[in-house]
């Protein structure tokens, strides 16, 4: 069976700061454009781009494992090995980090490896892996 695949679509307020970030820095395949929007491919799931100047702004935080996670937020469940690639990436390229790259409830249900980026609009990207896959869903 075919794994569904998500769509997203969020605001961002300059179409090629976001074909940098997306496509140049995280790797995004491009699909359809217009003037107003911009598809990537997101290790096989479509999020897209929409020029919305208005609708970027900061989003509110709250505390998760005594740190400050912006409420609104998407990113992508990856193998371990994978997203370590992806942090030591962003790192050398000098990505900014909300939060950095650290080991979440650590020694408990749920351990997963995490950090927190944003987009040029200021759009906040989690990027988090579990060694034990069976442990996503644990309570």
């Amino acid at each position: 069976m075919t794994r569904p695949r998500f769509h997203l679509a969020f605001p961002v307020d300059d179409l090629a700061a976001a074909r940098r970030f997306y496509g140049e820095l995280l790797g995004c395949r491009e699909g359809r454009s217009s003037p107003s929007w911009v598809d990537f491919d997101l290790h096989d799931h479509q999020i897209v781009a929409h020029l919305a100047p208005e609708e970027c702004a900061a989003v509110p935080v709250g505390a998760v494992d005594g740190k400050q996670v912006p409420v609104r937020h998407f990113g992508l469940l990856l193998d371990w090995a994978v997203w370590e690639s992806l942090a030591a990436k962003l790192k050398a390229a000098g990505q900014d980090f909300i939060i950095d790259p650290y080991v979440r409830f650590k020694g408990e249900a749920g351990e997963q490896g995490t950090f927190f980026v944003r987009d040029p609009a200021g759009n906040a990207l989690e990027f988090k892996a579990f060694r034990d896959e069976d442990q996503i869903f644990a309570t």
